[in-house]
């Protein structure tokens, strides 16, 4: 009987399929590393000298290279300082550190470089490194909204505490000046307890408002994110019919959700409605314009959590922007950029969202102010 011929490891993988041979190429060197693809950052499995065992799909996007072109390659030639990465491997062999972190820049095949941090850390098998670079743009939104949260909290119960606090002796104000005004007969003397009166009562309904979030009860039930859009649309036409356009951009495919209908479409009215008094000029030469946009973000991570999906509305204006004086206090009470403004809709509206597990960030330069909010989708 005639022996089969066994043919070397190579010649087997050429005269497989095309399909095939690619998939068995770029497979990689052990299971355990299947779990890097779910990461939004960008991270490397190397050996101790740089050579790369496996690059996750968020390092494959980054620098534009297919998985199968950087395994193999040395990971230190993809930064503009390679000794950098060098010495760190180095004294990943010598066992001189658990982990260490430095700053530089990705080099990438058809962007710019990227500015990242780096991580390096041992794994528990020897000679085996792994390498989490963080984009320093991302880096700083997570700090960002790290201090949005915090900030909203803080604000809560600062609100909280200082509405009641003004609330109890406003009472007895206005309860002494009518007591008062009942016993005066001089005219020009009851005027003056009818303005303490009036400017009590200008206080109550401002305290009101800065309780009502805290009052009223969430209710719960299935929002369609696009009927809370064309809610909002109508209102605000109705209030502007004349040189300002709103444009829907809206994502049909965007599933109903849980949460608080009337809640939503308070926070979106007070974005848009911000918006359409910012446009003022706008609006008078007939080129205003607000844009409601709504997406499906994958793979999100904001208020120190990872969320698979997550819905985008962005509520878009060609205004003159955020004034620098309170980019990072547009979302404290009563700080407005405008006269008369009683700077408690973009609290109010960061406060309806976050009870929705939410946040809501700004962009904002002249002729482009995005305001986004970002909604856990289930």
């Amino acid at each position: 009987m005639k022996k089969p011929t066994t043919l070397p490891l190579s010649t087997r993988f050429e005269a497989a399929p095309p399909a095939e041979h690619d998939a068995v190429r770029a497979a990689p060197p052990t299971s355990r590393f299947h779990s890097l693809d779910l990461l939004a950052t960008l991270v490397a499995v190397v050996a101790a000298d740089g050579a790369v065992l496996y690059a996750n799909t968020a390092l494959e996007d980054a620098l534009g290279m297919s998985r199968r072109s950087i395994n193999g390659s040395r990971l230190q030639d993809c930064f503009t300082e390679p000794t950098l990465l060098q010495s760190a491997l180095s004294g990943a062999r010598g066992n001189e550190f658990a982990a260490l972190r430095y700053d530089t820049w990705l080099k990438r095949a058809t962007h710019e470089p990227l500015p990242v941090h780096v991580v390096v850390a041992q794994t528990e098998v020897p000679g085996e490194v792994i390498v989490e670079l963080l984009p320093l743009e991302l880096q700083t939104r997570q700090e960002r909204e790290e201090r949005l949260i915090d900030q909203a909290q803080a604000n809560k119960e600062l609100i909280r505490n200082l509405a009641h606090e003004i609330k109890n002796p406003l009472g007895g104000i206005r309860g002494a000046a009518q007591l008062l005004q009942m016993e005066l007969e001089s005219k020009e003397l009851i005027e003056y307890t009818q303005v303490i009166i009036h400017e009590a009562d200008r206080l109550q309904s401002l305290v009101d408002r800065l309780l009502a979030p805290h009052r009223r009860p969430h209710v719960v039930g299935d929002v369609n994110i696009h009927e809370v859009c064309e809610r909002v649309r109508s209102l605000i036409v109705a209030e502007f019919p004349r040189g300002l356009k709103v444009v829907r951009d809206y994502d049909t495919s965007i599933p109903e959700f849980r949460g608080d209908r009337e809640q939503l479409i308070q926070a979106v009215l007070n974005i848009a409605h911000n918006a359409a008094q910012a446009l003022g000029e706008r609006i008078a030469a007939g080129d205003g314009q607000i844009i409601l946009r709504t997406r499906v973000g994958r793979q999100v991570t904001f208020g120190k959590q990872r969320y698979r999906l997550a819905l985008e509305l962005h509520v878009i204006d060609n205004g003159p922007g955020v004034p620098d004086s309170i980019k990072d206090r547009i979302f404290f009470p009563l700080v407005s950029g405008r006269d008369g403004g009683s700077g408690l809709g973009l609290t109010l509206a960061q406060t309806f969202v976050q009870q929705h597990h939410g946040l809501i960030e700004c962009e904002s330069v002249p002729g482009h102010t995005d305001f986004k909010l970002l909604i856990p989708l289930p």
